[in-house]
């Protein structure tokens, strides 16, 4: 029976906490995603065997709203089984991994799913899209995951992410991309990490990394340039300390290497 590494287990952790969330936005930016699943209503589970354990997470879908809940449920409508927490995280970066799937009694329901699961490859590094409302969607995408997997990170126990936020006191690290107003937030306080949407608004960021427009955004997100790089390119605007600003970014780039090896 194979175990899962703590790096294993915490890219799982990332996938199913950070990754499968941004599933929302796709099914409410997307119109065409939109009406696939005004009227589903629906329970959708992921599995991996992990020696004598299973770990997974669910997606609920109910009459157009959508949650994530971690952990498993009974009597699911489709579920897709891996046998390690390898192979699920395998899959879950686009590799050609092909799981055990119950509910092919529900054709149409597991077709919508696989094709919402597609969507998250939107945000990985090779897709790169022309379409200005497509550009726009991956840097959301993008940027709701990448705060939230932050966050995962340091809960998950990272060793480097959980000194850097231990001895820092209540701040707020902003992103956001103008004039578009895609925007999103890490809340550090004394070791504790909790990721938001929108702009911060009870507190100024502690840094604040101002991108100009999707465009400037994107040669960052994919590792175009290097974020000193960027700075100086006008890509993006740094307010607050640079010396936080780019350890943040560290992590993002690393975060970014767990979710595509």
């Amino acid at each position: 029976m194979t175990v899962a590494s703590a790096r294993e287990l915490l890219t799982a952790r990332i996938f199913t906490h950070a990754a499968f969330p941004v599933m929302k936005v796709v099914l409410e930016d997307v119109p065409a995603m939109k009406r696939s699943f005004q009227a589903v209503n629906a329970r959708v589970q992921f599995t991996a065997r992990n020696g004598v354990d299973t770990v997974g997470a669910f997606l609920v879908f109910d009459q157009g709203a959508f949650r994530v809940e971690q952990g498993l449920c009974n009597d699911p409508d489709v579920s897709f089984s891996f046998p390690s927490v390898a192979k699920m995280n395998a899959m879950l970066a686009g590799k050609l991994v092909l799981p055990r799937i119950s509910g092919w009694t529900k054709p149409g329901l597991l077709i919508k799913v696989l094709q919402l699961l597609l969507s998250l490859k939107l945000m990985m590094p090779g897709a790169r899209p022309k379409d200005p409302e497509r550009k726009k969607l991956k840097v959301k995408m993008i940027f709701y995951m990448i705060t939230t997997a932050l966050s995962q990170y340091n809960k998950g126990g990272d060793p480097e992410m959980v000194r850097w936020t231990a001895k820092q006191p209540e701040r707020i690290y902003q992103m956001s991309v103008e004039p578009e107003g895609i925007a999103a937030y890490l809340r550090v306080r004394a070791g504790l990490t909790k990721a938001g949407r929108g702009y911060y608004a009870r507190r100024r960021p502690f840094v604040h990394m101002r991108f100009h427009g999707v465009d400037g955004a994107l040669p960052v997100l994919l590792k175009d340039v290097e974020f000193v790089e960027s700075v100086g390119k006008g890509y993006v605007t740094v307010e607050g300390s640079p010396e936080y600003a780019a350890a943040m970014n560290d992590f993002m780039q690393r975060i970014q290497a767990m979710l595509t090896a």
